[in-house]
């Protein structure tokens, strides 16, 4: 498959370019987690790739089982680190009582983890974001969304779907219900309100191809719905770039200043 070959160079020239030989990666048990790990043994080496599982002590066992599933078949170094006192703690101290506020929590301390661990392995930290939850935001900023280089992140999650097949994933890994494993219970579509092929599509014809509504309407889709995917597309922007930077001088950093390749790199 093109797409594999071009995603392990891309993981090995970007890892190499920074500087580095060895990448690190938040194992949830998820097929994104398992399809950016697969790909980084292959680019950089088993021995040079970490998964790290970060379970919540409400997150649910089975996410773990599939993580460690993973991390044998793949042949890849792991680790476990237990963040329920970190998170605890201070929720505790903050008051942090709502659901989605305490989820956004456990994921910045997930990445917090991943950060400190790859600073002791000297490594990169290596995304796991698709397409799809980074066009309608469905992702927690410097939390799951943080990474060094994000291989998944121009693939939609039903590419991603077909990738992990194509990489001999188990099943389990690639047909289960797909969460954040945030809370008990917690589903992706469910919060989302679709599944996420009815998204891929819409956001295939409305990224990808540039189709206005009159085109979309006549292609079959709700007007509701292209209206409310817009709308996550649109608020959700912020999510998609560096810190704007308010420019004052003649070279601003990701203004004017985006490219290193006058200075021999």
């Amino acid at each position: 498959m093109v797409v594999n070959e071009l995603l392990v160079q891309f993981i090995r020239d970007e890892t190499k370019n920074a500087g580095f030989h060895r990448g690190v990666i938040g194992l949830s048990g998820g097929v994104d987690s398992a399809v950016s790990a697969a790909l980084t043994a292959v680019a950089l080496g088993k021995d040079d790739t970490m998964g790290v599982l970060m379970p919540y002590r409400t997150s649910s066992p089975k996410s773990v089982d599939d993580a460690k599933i993973v991390v044998e078949q793949l042949g890849i170094r792991s680790e476990i680190v237990d963040i329920s006192e970190m998170v605890d703690a201070y929720c505790a101290v903050h008051k942090v009582t709502d659901r989605v506020r305490r989820g956004n929590v456990m994921a910045r301390m997930r990445m917090i983890v991943l950060y400190d661990i790859s600073a002791r392995e000297q490594a990169l930290v290596i995304g796991t974001s698709n397409k799809t939850e980074i066009m309608v935001g469905y992702g927690t900023l410097f939390g799951d969304t943080a990474s060094a280089i994000n291989p998944l992140g121009d693939l939609y999650k039903s590419q991603i779907w077909q990738l992990a097949r194509h990489l001999g994933l188990p099943a389990k890994i690639v047909e289960k219900v797909p969460t954040a494993d945030l809370w008990e219970g917690q589903s992706d579509e469910e919060e989302l309100g679709c599944t996420y092929p009815q998204l891929d599509a819409l956001l295939y014809h409305l990224v990808d191809e540039r189709r206005n509504d009159s085109e979309l309407k006549a292609l079959g889709y709700d007007s509701a719905f292209v209206d409310r995917v817009k709308s996550l597309i649109r608020r959700n922007q912020f999510k998609r770039r560096p810190p704007l930077i308010a420019k004052i001088s003649y070279r601003t950093v990701n203004v004017d200043f985006r490219y290193v390749r006058d200075w021999g790199l």
